[in-house]
């Protein structure tokens, strides 16, 4: 991959969502929630996708990552069609690629401590050799979005709407990904 190729490709991608009525939930239409999206995105840019509320904006982050099935089209990550990708090469894929979801009430594990969250994410993508690494770049993390150390050991529900965002936002930086999908992650970041 050159310097100007793109690092994500999106070609007439379509997402839409079925409409059922009925004792038999017939499919009666479709919500088309994405329909015919195409754009590139280089290694180092940054890139807006704007639209007014319901416009599909979400859909069409969620579907980039696989959160959401595409209807059809197509999405290149890395000279990698992730529409096809399954299994390994999907969470090989997300290891690269991440999520700062816009509400972070929702997004955040309930029952885990920061700490956990963190180290979790980290050993499932593969990106710790052990506890103390793991929990040296936990309280990095947080550093890094303003946050201390003892916040590694609270839960969500003790924490203010954006206190929750910045955590997920440590969250997606956990494993160092190559491209980042931001569903609005200021919305809850007080000035």
């Amino acid at each position: 991959m050159n310097e100007m190729s793109a690092i994500l490709s999106v070609d007439e991608l379509k997402t839409w969502f079925p409409i059922k009525s009925g004792v038999i939930q017939r499919t009666v239409g479709y919500v088309k929630a994405v329909d015919g999206i195409s754009f590139d995105i280089r290694k180092g840019e940054t890139f807006g996708l704007v639209g007014e509320s319901g416009s599909g904006k979400t859909t069409t982050g969620r579907s980039i990552l696989r959160l959401i099935r595409p209807t059809s089209g197509k999405i290149v990550f890395e000279d990698v069609d992730i529409t096809k990708a399954k299994g390994s090469g999907l969470q090989k894929m997300r290891s690269k690629m991440q999520i700062i979801f816009q509400d972070p009430y929702a997004s955040l594990d309930p029952r885990q401590t920061v700490n956990s969250m963190l180290r979790e994410t980290m050993k499932a993508h593969g990106k710790i050799g052990g506890y103390e690494e793991a929990h040296g770049r936990a309280k990095e993390l947080l550093g890094v979005v303003g946050l201390s150390e003892e916040h590694l050991y609270r839960f969500p529900h003790e924490f203010s709407g954006g206190q929750r965002q910045r955590i997920a936002i440590a969250r997606a930086l956990a494993v160092n990904p190559e491209f980042i999908v931001l569903d609005e992650p200021t919305s809850f970041l007080d000035v």
